[in-house]
């Protein structure tokens, strides 16, 4: 997700706490998971099984993206089999070789299983923006941390450290943040077989949504989620460029010619920070 501009306000708290000679902590505890494995068991991301996260998808996941969150919360067992596929991801060693789309795979489904699991250890809750203290307290987004190899990667590490430096502007449409505004959450794991499939499809179902996309031909505009806007160097220089970038992966005819024109006027559309949750979609639906 987008990183906030907050140490600017941190730093100028401590210095008004300190002034006043009271301690003031950095932001919240840290939550560890997955684990620690010694070198010589560590192995490339390439031999890294996600059968077990697939499982879960399919069983908690439906076809819109949303989670059974109470289910899956109530269940010990795959709670606990959630913490185990963290800790088969803890065992890769990301500087060994591997081919580019196991590590992007690698790396997308252990942002996405972090969330969840980040989520399961708060829920219930409405919204991943509950837990993302910006001056004092718990930051899911940089205080949940997955030991992988020889160090721990935050959510946003992943995200913007790894992922986002690996040149693939698809990852915003298969990253998860928990959220409705966000890609829906595919019921199956990330395979580095099918992955640029997996992607290209990503890329469709989210501009084929109306809170995603929409476009008026007639008045040269379109109206495109706010992850196009933070992220909007990763798809183009420019506007121009980064409709163009997304347009082959546009609902119809019209919207693609109307995106690689380079005369669109954009608009960002507001964002849904609720909670990806069936309970609630079903609650919001009676």
């Amino acid at each position: 997700m987008p990183r906030l501009g907050i140490w600017t306000v941190r730093v100028a708290l401590v210095l008004f706490v300190g002034a006043a000679a009271v301690p003031l902590c950095r932001a919240g505890d840290k939550v560890a998971v997955g684990r620690t494995w010694p070198a010589d068991q560590q192995i490339s991301v390439d031999q890294i099984d996600h059968r077990a996260w697939n499982t879960l998808l399919a069983k908690y996941v439906d076809d819109q993206g949303l989670v059974n969150y109470e289910a899956w919360k109530a269940s010990q067992t795959d709670v606990t089999a959630l913490d185990s596929y963290l800790q088969s991801l803890s065992r890769a060693d990301p500087q060994r070789q591997a081919a580019r789309e196991a590590k992007l795979a690698f790396w997308i489904n252990a942002y996405n299983a972090v969330t969840v699991r980040g989520i399961l250890r708060e829920y219930p809750t409405t919204s991943i923006r509950n837990h993302t203290a910006k001056v004092i307290g718990y930051n899911i987004w940089d205080d949940l941390l997955l030991h992988v190899g020889a160090r721990q990667y935050s959510l946003n590490q992943m995200e913007h450290d790894v992922l986002r430096k690996m040149g693939e502007p698809r990852i915003h449409f298969a990253i998860v943040c928990a959220s409705i505004g966000c890609p829906p959450l595919r019921n199956e794991a990330y395979e580095p077989a099918r992955l640029d499939t997996q992607l290209s499809g990503n890329a469709r179902r989210f501009f084929a949504q109306r809170r995603n996309f929409a476009y008026d031909a007639a008045h040269n505009t379109i109206w495109v989620s706010s992850i196009m806007k933070w992220f909007a160097n990763d798809f183009g220089a420019d506007s121009a460029a980064q409709m163009a970038r997304i347009a082959p992966y546009l609902p119809d005819e019209h919207a693609r010619r109307l995106a690689t024109s380079g005369a669109a006027s954009v608009t960002y559309l507001e964002y849904n920070w609720k909670l990806n949750d069936q309970k609630t979609a079903a609650a919001a639906t009676r």
